[in-house]
């Protein structure tokens, strides 16, 4: 194969993992995508001055409207690079469509980096080190919502609160560990809003409209610890956020609760050979960092559960 016909297939494979999205990563949903010219990036850490609404009216001949300035803090960052290869021998891609080949090489090694990046966002978003004090709450006992006569709208309706007493803001998305939803769809409280609810399941949709909460999305993903074993990435919790929902226009001077930082047009995939020519190496290589940039704007309600083992 010549240079130039490499070249045209490794452009195609960058496209198709720049395409790739696999349905059960939800952290782009709390730490959404803001792009960078370079790796050295200054982050911005958004205080309560950021979300505050102001009086802005002026009386003829009155003064100007002035905001008394809080300050805010800034550190210089460097983005990290990912990259994961696949191996493919001579012999495979003789045996296989060469393309064909490449294409399901490149949807490994972009889920790979795409499973790090959500293992990642979702390590961040579940510490409770990273909340004050009003931002956090662990749940035990009869509060857990295991327990059929425990309260999950109250939890939720206090949750919003705090965030908002800090921002000025409800929280308006919400990501809900698997083991945690398995409890919220069953739970007599809100099956109870259903009408005609006997042997009924509460929806995604109805879980919006009850917890008045535009997005909320379960959070599904696995992956494999140190030992082999298959563990949730979001586990019996629950995170609201304030996100803002801004698509494209988006910038790191706006006030949210994480951003993932993406070096422009970094991901990309490519191909290198070694061991004697007889196996070639599909590689994503991709340079960003997830930060919680506005901690304030976020609440974390722990072990939804109680000390039940995560499914």
């Amino acid at each position: 194969m010549g240079r130039l016909e490499e070249l045209r297939i490794n452009a195609y494979l960058s496209e198709v993992a720049r395409g790739y999205h696999n349905n059960a990563f939800v952290a782009e949903h709390l730490f959404p995508t803001i792009y960078s010219e370079k790796e050295k990036i200054d982050i911005f850490e958004f205080n309560k001055e950021a979300f505050n609404i102001y009086n802005t009216e002026r009386a003829i001949r009155a003064n100007s409207n002035v905001i008394s300035p809080q300050g805010f803090k800034k550190h210089t960052a460097t983005l990290t690079e990912n990259d994961l290869s696949y191996p493919i021998d001579y012999r495979e891609e003789q045996e296989a469509e060469k393309v064909k080949l490449q294409l399901h090489a490149t949807n490994v090694v972009t889920e790979g980096l795409q499973l790090k990046h959500e293992k990642e966002c979702a390590d961040l978003a579940q510490n409770p080190d990273n909340y004050s004090n009003g931002n956090k709450l662990i749940l035990s006992g009869s509060s857990c919502f295991s327990d059929p006569t425990s309260d999950p709208q109250g939890v939720v309706d206090d949750a919003k609160d705090a965030v908002s007493a800090k921002i000025a803001q409800d929280p308006n998305t919400m990501i809900i560990g698997q083991a945690a939803w398995k409890s919220l769809k069953r739970h007599p409280q809100l099956k109870g809003l259903i009408s005609d609810n006997q042997n009924k399941l509460v929806t995604l949709a109805l879980l919006k409209e009850i917890f008045e909460i535009e997005n909320i999305f379960i959070g599904k993903s696995i992956f494999a610890n140190q030992d082999g074993n298959f563990e949730r990435i979001w586990q019996d919790n629950i995170i609201l956020a304030f996100v803002p929902n801004l698509g494209a226009s988006r910038t790191e001077y706006d006030p949210s609760y994480g951003y993932t930082v993406h070096k422009k047009d970094s991901l990309n995939i490519d191909e290198y050979k070694k061991e004697g020519n007889k196996v070639k190496y599909i590689r994503a290589t991709d340079i960003y960092t997830p930060f919680l940039v506005g901690a304030e704007a976020g609440y974390l309600i722990s072990k939804v559960n109680g000390d039940v083992s995560q499914t």
